[in-house]
């Protein structure tokens, strides 16, 4: 960070994370990314809010997730986007705000807020690039383990108060360690609380790169979705990759198996963790099919199902996200080459959850070939976005 940035928060050198010649980490690093929202005005944020909203429609992204909370943002920037987004044409927002629940009276102000669930970045580690996701042995490249920030008793705290309040919880979790956690403390909370209101509430896990059988096995048994994001393993994955750095080959290889989620029947959404990597719902799905791992791969039609039902689903809606007669009129419209059809030996497609997976109507999406290009995009019945004279 700038200088300048520093100065805008007091006592910095004194907080946890401070390095006066490295990145900032821990405590220090949320101070100063406060300050850098604080110093933002309300029409810059509006101005933000209105440019990332335009962007998602003019990708034929009808509907985005929010994960917000305390520690990546601020309330004012959680409901400002929430009001924004019911004010004005555009991509519908849910909102997700990342703060513990500990009763009736927590959920109750997560509500009022208009979050649908105490989920999103709720953070349990950090992450591989920055050696802080949480690890059961050392970095290839680092000596230690990472950063957990919530154990098991607090995962089954969290999960037991939200659970109760009929509330969705969820948590940022990437490393082996963090996920053995999250299962521990749900599972935990569903011998309290019973395995059917559990798996009723639909409970979420943001990225869980670095699952084990085990962990897999527990996410099918409690009904967790897996919020996951493809282009994580096309820009970090393969033999020379930045997962390859962190973890050696070998554990590289295991990261996200979104194959075996789908054969254990784990629900599976995907998304893009923009700013992390970049809104592309095409490119998405061509990541997922085209694994760089091939026994992840997915057939592309269940990618396709992934990133449009399976958002919806995430959020509890079984409805939605299908062109059927009565759906609502959310639809996007594409130039696009040639269709083809997976073929039905494909290896590939025998992963497919959807018995339509070999028949056509799907684009080429073989590396290097041209990604369609979003035409129109309509939400509830209304032109949000339209390409000229195309």
């Amino acid at each position: 960070v700038t200088t300048a940035l520093l100065d805008l928060v007091p006592g910095i050198t004194d907080l946890a994370g401070y390095h006066p010649d490295a990145p900032l980490t821990a405590a220090a690093h949320h101070a100063v990314r406060a300050a850098a929202h604080a110093a933002i005005t309300p029409a810059q944020r509006a101005a933000a809010q209105r440019a990332a909203l335009a962007r998602a429609a003019s990708l034929g992204i009808g509907t985005v997730h929010e994960c917000a909370g305390p520690e990546i943002s601020d309330e004012d920037d959680f409901t400002s986007l929430l009001e924004l987004a019911g004010a004005e044409p555009g991509p519908r927002v849910v909102g997700y705000w990342a703060e513990r629940v500990e009763g009736a009276k927590d959920a109750r102000r997560i509500r009022e807020l208009g979050a649908i669930g105490a989920a999103g970045d709720l953070f349990v580690d950090g992450s591989l690039g920055s050696h802080t996701a949480c690890l059961h042995t050392p970095y290839a490249d680092a000596a230690h383990t990472g950063t957990g920030h919530l154990d098991s008793a607090a995962v089954a705290a969290h999960v037991t108060a939200c659970t109760e309040a009929g509330l969705q919880a969820g948590f940022h979790a990437i490393g082996d360690a963090a996920l053995t956690a999250v299962t521990d403390g749900i599972r935990t909370a569903a011998d309290t609380l019973g395995l059917a209101r559990v798996r009723a509430a639909r409970h979420r896990v943001e990225h869980a790169e670095m699952l084990t059988p085990e962990t897999i096995a527990a996410f099918a048994e409690f009904g967790l979705t897996a919020s996951v994001q493809p282009a994580f393993d096309a820009a970090w994955g393969g033999g020379d990759g930045m997962y390859a750095q962190r973890l050696g080959a070998e554990r590289a290889r295991t990261l996200n198996p979104y194959a075996a989620l789908l054969r254990a029947g784990v629900p599976l959404a995907f998304g893009s963790d923009s700013p992390v990597t970049p809104l592309d719902p095409w490119g998405t799905v061509r990541a997922a099919a085209f694994h760089r791992t091939p026994e992840h791969r997915v057939s592309a039609r269940a990618a396709f199902t992934a990133h449009t039902r399976g958002g919806w689903r995430a959020i509890g809606r079984d409805d939605a996200g299908v062109l059927v007669p009565g759906a609502p009129a959310d639809y996007a419209l594409w130039r696009t080459g040639e269709l083809v059809v997976q073929a039905p030996d494909d290896r590939v497609a025998r992963w497919s959850t959807d018995p339509r997976s070999g028949t056509p109507g799907l684009p080429d999406l073989t590396p290097g070939t041209e990604l369609p290009r979003c035409l129109r995009t309509v939400v509830f019945g209304q032109t949000v976005f339209e390409r000229l004279n195309e």
